[in-house]
């Protein structure tokens, strides 16, 4: 179960992860009646993970719409339609699927307010899914977040509790320009406490999930879990974690990350994408150059291993990061060895 925000202190009351997002996306619906949700099943099915099940009857087919398999041609029809006054939420199956998107997300949406002078916007949410260990193999199990990260003009969404799911999802709605919000397909049924009132979260705002003293452990997405209980563990050892979950990897709370682990003195980042030139990389980066004379270590990470995702339950169990992993670098790093 995740922990419930802090910070909000109206009546809340517990949800799914799938419900959270499910119901931010029929309450802006409800609100402004631009935004349309478009992709391959979205009415029918309500997505392969039924997130979405039931809109089309409320909202009807107009604005729910079911798309052919042809993620390139409907991406643009999107790009097109955000650039005349929708509001698109463009439903990208599985995150694998970025690729055939990639013409229409980093060329056109990310670019036309620039080139436009200004004079066009983009106010468009391409929502997708990451993570491995669905046993559904090399092409519908990888965690791309670093690639729209990478790209200017680009807003890229990582929730990792349906608080945070339900108010950065309304964020990413209301936003005038290109979101990319990317879901763990494995936390749907994860639990927590959403407020009943309306609320956003803003984007480049970092959480700090658990407050310690020795090592943060920043963590993004479905890896906030893993981090969350490896630091319950490693409090047994005596080690206290503060674990950072940045929310968002653009923009990227630079100033949180930072002054956490000048605080601890240690940190290890993880994240579910390939470890080579991923989100582990910048975000080791970004804490090294900004905390350096106040490490007692070097800043470590964990990330996926750099290779296709195993159909092998066995193996595909092997490449991502896990609660163990994390303890056992967390005990190097403070000499629990």
């Amino acid at each position: 179960m995740s922990t419930p925000d802090q910070s909000f202190t109206g009546p809340m009351r517990e949800m799914t992860m799938g419900q959270a997002v499910r119901e931010a996306l029929a309450e802006e619906m409800r609100r402004d009646n631009t935004i349309i949700l478009m992709g391959e099943d979205v009415a029918e099915t309500g997505t392969p993970f039924r997130v979405f099940q039931g809109l089309v009857d409320e909202f009807g087919v107009k604005r729910v719409v079911d798309t052919p398999i042809a993620e390139a041609g409907f991406a643009g029809i999107a790009v097109g339609a955000a650039m005349t006054g929708m509001r698109p939420v463009v439903d990208i199956m599985f995150g694998d699927f970025l690729t055939l998107v990639m013409d229409q997300m980093v060329n056109q949406a990310a670019k036309v307010h620039y080139m436009s002078g200004g004079h066009l916007q983009v106010p468009i949410v391409f929502r997708t899914s990451l993570g491995a260990s669905r046993r559904s193999a090399a092409q519908h199990s990888q965690s791309l977040q670093a690639w729209p990260s990478h790209i200017p003009g680009l807003k890229v969404v990582l929730p990792s509790t349906p608080y945070d799911a339900k108010g950065l999802f309304k964020s990413a709605i209301r936003d005038n320009n290109p979101v990319v919000f990317i879901e763990d397909k494995m936390m749907y049924q994860l639990k927590g406490m959403v407020p009943v009132a309306d609320y956003t979260i803003p984007f480049g705002v970092a959480d700090i999930k658990r407050i310690g003293k020795d090592i943060t452990i920043v963590a993004t997405s479905s890896m906030v879990q893993v981090a969350l209980e490896a630091a319950e563990k490693l409090a047994t050892l005596g080690i206290d974690v503060e674990v950072v979950d940045p929310r968002t990897t653009s923009p990227l709370d630079i100033r949180t990350l930072v002054e956490s682990a000048r605080k601890t003195s240690r940190a290890i980042v993880v994240d579910e994408g390939y470890q080579s030139y991923g989100v582990t990389a910048e975000i080791a980066s970004v804490i090294a150059e900004g905390a350096f004379y106040y490490l007692d270590a070097p800043v470590r990470r964990l990330g996926a291993m750099d290779v296709p995702i195993p159909f092998s339950p066995v193996l595909e169990d092997q490449t991502v990061p896990t609660v163990q992993a994390v303890m056992d670098i967390a005990k190097s790093l403070c000499g629990k060895v």
